[in-house]
């Protein structure tokens, strides 16, 4: 906004005399009319402003002096005050031209900031040069009131009250300003006007400045002109009008009167009249009596009293001509004044008499401005003003609401019998009673089933999808005008108000528009009908004075609706006004959220209930079969056999002494073939499993109870890992070797992918465990993409009939973990945040199931494609602390905390630990490893997954010189924290890193 950042400086008052005046040239300045923006405010009567047209060389300059001022040199020595230099404002820190009123001291300087008019004491420091370029003239202009001066005595506080009325009036507001006279140190006299008001006429009104005339010439005034330096200084420190502690205010004011001739003293003469034969005082106070016998004491004392008496006498005389002089002063300038406003009168009363005759075309090139922009007013819609837009929205939810359906309330009801007779199964024990259990559950399941289809009948013939989205464009246009709504209950008595209000409004807004067209109408009439009576061609007689009417009454009717309307429009609204409308538009996006919710909900039950009905529809009054898991566990059992007996016949053909080896190649193309087969059956067994646990969870809770062979709760408990015991040998054909070593069995493709099988050594008491812990870190990779969990996923756990060993079944990714990758090929810095954003999405899965991981480091991270990245390699046989007892180094550097060092057990800001390490290799993420190691208790994988190399990815463009170099400006603080990150490396590489 116009001035808007040094509107905070401190007014400098003025005299109320006007020193001075400079006599305009008649054609080309006086009553000049000048479009200003108010910028700063000194008294009632004196402000500063800029002109409309100079907005853009104050953003030009702004933008120079931002470039050239903080490189600039400080000031020294003595400073030139006519002299332009830049200032830095104390409050917004921004660079702006100023000129030095005054030094203070040293180090402190009084300036002005030219372009805005508002003072302030700077250090010198705050004191710049700037280049000959921005040394020109200053764009604000001082200006004070025509015609008015500020009361003498004026008081303090109503000083302060004219000064924030005047404020009111002009601050950033487009003024027109018709110049009067100018002043020698240029503040211009002129007319104020703000639309039709006249601002000094209303500042008077108030009573914060009287009418005055001009005071005496040049010279004098000149002479009485206080020193505006001081001025300034003074209001500085003191916000009190100068005028108020001035000890002799006659000094600035006009006398009351006029002397007839001189003061009846004679100054020529004086001394002689007043003189006396006397003694000197100091002899007499001696006592020299030797004055001869006729002397008598009387005579002496007589003598000693006329001593008194003249020297009183000529006290009172300086006294008298001092006064006189003052008086004869006085009434020299009151002639001269009498006489500067006799010639400013008849001058303006000449330009009076010029300009009358341009006043109507002056008054009707006004009124075709205003009437231009009011017709672009009226091409804008203004509706939002009155509410148009809110009332629009209640029309329209109020048209097509949905708030009840009728087949819905039933569906609810018959829907919670359902979920009572579900939970009544689920809990039940005992297969008989289950069964009774299951009939009852089968009639309310027929009832639900006809409720659906009749809701999802009545839902198909709804637009909701339509509804939904009139919904969401209406609250999304009603945010963008009015924000963010504030909470409230809803009330009636809100919506009456509004639509009481709107009615006021409307009615308001109307009559003025029809008394603005109406008296545009009148003047158009009139324009006509003149045209008639100055057409020479016209023959019919025709009366001026009726015909052409009084065009002054006219033009101020017009002028006056016009602006009505004008003001009507463009003004912001009242705070009553905005409350009304912000409550409103409360409660009109409460009932468009109340709407949308109730749709959601009926979109949530249709979908439920086409499943439902889906499912349901084949299995009415009946529970599902296991006939296929059945015969999919038969065909495994088949193809078991066939190749244990596959096996035992390559045993034998080995073991004889004429063994045919194309026989036995034959043979283990047969026994990979098998065993391929058994592993696409697994996966077919574990498809149906899935299939009818989803059953289970959803629709048929009986199923585990009236089907307990197939082991389906088994199932349900190990979270969905299916868990089965196999022969060792039906695994792979080659012995194994020591299980210490752990080695992986590869296998050929199962589904097109290839697996892994990882043995573990298992007792008795460790195998329930195993079990335990690799449910858990299923059902916490929630059958999620491996790219959702960030977690290695598990496809089956065998458990080895005859060994006391478990096998895990994982995809296998040759080459893929982070010491091959990094051994290789490095990860470039882009792919390195790609990568452990992944891995912190798998710490951030396994600590929301509370699962420490214990061990992480380069061999157990995995960068699938050089992008994906996925923690695996989870040593289910082994507890936290036990994973954690292993000290893993990368680059030099220990992966174990320092609290695992001594002693304490495993936790999530210890495996935030290993990933701070492991995120060394990248110089762009010192930032979050600071926050890793310095403030790991207060840490969490979510917030790390959420920080700001990780949010803002670095794609492969042209390199941004702008967050380059803001990417170099660090902080003090942070690289205080990159320098101890460095120096904690070199100790922790020396084995001296502590807790």
């Amino acid at each position: 906004m116009w001035g808007q950042r040094l509107f905070a400086g401190t007014a400098v008052a003025e005299s109320v005399s006007f020193p001075g005046l400079v006599q305009m040239d008649e054609d080309t300045h006086y009553n000049k009319v000048e479009d200003v923006v108010g910028s700063h405010v000194e008294d009632a009567v004196t402000f500063w402003a800029q002109n409309v047209s100079r907005n853009k060389d104050i953003m030009k300059i702004g933008c120079s002096l931002s470039e050239v001022c903080p490189h600039a040199n400080s000031v020294f020595g003595n400073l030139d005050p006519k002299k332009i230099y830049g200032g830095l404002f104390s409050e917004d820190k921004c660079w702006y031209r100023c000129k030095v009123l005054k030094t203070i001291s040293d180090d402190k300087c009084l300036v002005r900031y030219i372009d805005y008019g508002n003072t302030e004491i700077l250090n010198r420091s705050d004191i710049v040069e700037i280049p000959p370029e921005l040394q020109f003239s200053s764009i604000a202009k001082k200006y004070r009131l025509w015609g008015l001066q500020i009361p003498s005595g004026q008081e303090v506080t109503q000083f302060d009250q004219g000064r924030t009325f005047l404020g009111s009036l002009i601050f950033e507001k487009e003024i027109k300003m018709r110049i009067k006279a100018t002043y020698q140190d240029g503040t211009v006299i002129a007319q104020a006007e703000y639309g039709t008001v006249d601002i000094g006429e209303e500042v008077a009104k108030k009573g914060f400045a009287e009418k005055c005339r001009l005071t005496s010439g040049i010279d004098a005034s000149e002479a009485k002109k206080p020193d505006p330096n001081q001025l300034a200084l003074r209001s500085l420190k003191n916000p009190i009008p100068l005028w108020g502690r001035r000890s002799n205010q006659s000094t600035f004011s006009r006398p009351k009167g006029h002397f007839n001739g001189r003061l009846t003293l004679d100054v020529k003469y004086e001394t002689n009249a007043g003189n006396h034969v006397t003694f000197p005082k100091e002899s007499l106070a001696a006592g020299d009596f030797n004055l001869g016998s006729n002397v008598s004491l009387a005579k002496i004392k007589q003598d000693q009293k006329l001593i008194e008496e003249n020297e009183k006498l000529k006290t009172e005389k300086e006294v008298l001509l001092e006064n006189y002089k003052a008086l004869e002063l006085k009434v020299e300038q009151t002639a001269q004044e009498l006489q500067q406003e006799k010639t400013a009168t008849m001058d303006l009363t000449k330009h009076l008499e010029s300009t009358l005759k341009t006043c109507v075309g002056t008054r009707l090139k006004n009124l075709a401005a205003k009437v231009e922009l009011l017709k672009e007013i009226r091409h804008i819609n203004i509706s939002i003003r009155f509410g148009n837009d809110l009332s629009d929205a209640m029309q329209v939810l109020d048209e097509g609401s949905f708030t009840t359906l009728a087949s819905l309330s039933e569906l609810e009801k018959i829907w919670a019998e359902y979920n009572v007779a579900q939970e009544k199964i689920q809990t039940c024990p005992n297969e008989n009673e289950g069964n009774i259990l299951i009939a009852e559950r089968n009639e309310v399941q027929q009832k639900l089933f006809v409720a659906v289809d009749v809701f999802i009948l009545e839902v198909d013939e709804l637009p909701l999808d339509k509804r939904l989205k009139t919904l969401q464009d209406l609250a999304t246009s009603l945010e963008s005008v009015y924000g963010k709504a504030k909470e409230g209950t809803n009330s009636e008595e809100i919506l009456r108000k509004f639509y009481d209000w709107q009615c006021t409004k409307r009615e308001e807004f109307a009559s003025i528009r029809s008394e603005t067209e109406a008296s545009l109408q009148h003047l158009v009439a009139w324009f006509q009908n003149s045209q008639k009576v100055f057409d020479l061609s016209l023959d019919e007689p025709l009366t001026s004075e009726d015909m052409i009417g009084n065009i002054d009454e006219i033009l101020e009717k017009t002028e006056s609706c016009v602006c009505k309307e004008l003001e009507l429009s463009l003004i912001e609204q009242g705070v009553v006004d905005k409350e009304i409308i912000l409550s409103t538009y409360s409660q009109v996006l409460q009932r468009i959220h109340s709407e949308e919710k109730f749709i959601a909900t009926m979109l949530s039950k249709y979908k439920d209930s086409v499943e439902f009905k889906k499912q349901i529809i084949d299995c009415l009054n009946k529970s599902p079969s296991v006939d296929y898991l059945l015969s999919i566990k038969k065909t495994l059992k088949g193809l078991k056999a066939q190749l244990r007996w596959k096996l035992v016949e390559k045993s034998n053909l080995e073991e004889s002494d004429d063994h045919d080896g194309t026989e036995i190649e034959k043979i283990k193309q047969e026994i990979t073939q098998l065993r391929s087969s058994v592993f696409q059956e697994i996966y077919h067994e574990r498809e149906e499993y899935e299939k009818l646990n989803s059953l289970t969870q959803k629709w048929f809770p009986e199923l585990p109870l009236l089907y307990p062979e197939i082991g389906l709760l088994k199932y349900m408990n190990s979270g969905g890992l299916l868990t089965m015991s196999l022969e060792r040998d039906l695994l792979d054909t080659e012995p194994m070797k020591e299980l210490s070593s752990k080695r992986p069995l590869v296998c050929s493709e199962v589904n097109g992918q290839p697996v892994l099988l990882k043995g573990y050594s298992v007792d008795v008491d460790t195998e329930g465990r195993v079990i335990q812990r690799a449910a858990s870190y299923h059902r916490a990779c929630g059958y999620a993409k491996e790219e959702e969990s960030g977690l290695l996923p598990l496809i089956f756990l065998f458990m080895c009939k005859s060994d006391p060993v478990a096998y895990l079944m994982v995809p296998y990714y040759p080459k893929a973990n982070l010491s091959a990758v990094q051994a290789s090929m490095p990860l470039t810095s882009e792919e390195a945040l790609k990568v452990m954003k992944g891995v912190a999405r798998g710490l951030h899965t396994l600590h929301s199931a509370n699962i420490i991981h214990g061990s992480l480091h380069q061999n157990n991270v995995f960068a699938l494609n050089r992008e994906q990245g996925i923690v695996g390699d989870f040593d289910f046989t082994k507890s936290e602390s036990q994973r954690a007892s292993v000290n893993m180094m990368v680059g030099g550097l220990s992966l174990l905390s320092p609290e695992l060092k001594i002693g304490k057990p495993p936790s999530a800001s210890s495996d935030l630990y290993a990933y701070g390490c492991l995120l060394l290799w990248d110089d762009n993420v010192k930032s979050l490893l600071c926050s890793l190691i310095y403030f790991r208790s207060s840490m969490t994988a979510e917030q790390v997954l959420n920080a700001e190399c990780f949010l803002l990815p670095k794609g492969k463009t042209i390199p941004n010189t702008e967050k380059e170099i803001e990417y170099t400006q660090h902080n003090k603080e942070d690289e205080s924290k990159i320098e101890s990150l460095d120096r904690y490396k070199e100790k922790a590489r020396n084995g001296e890193a502590n807790p």
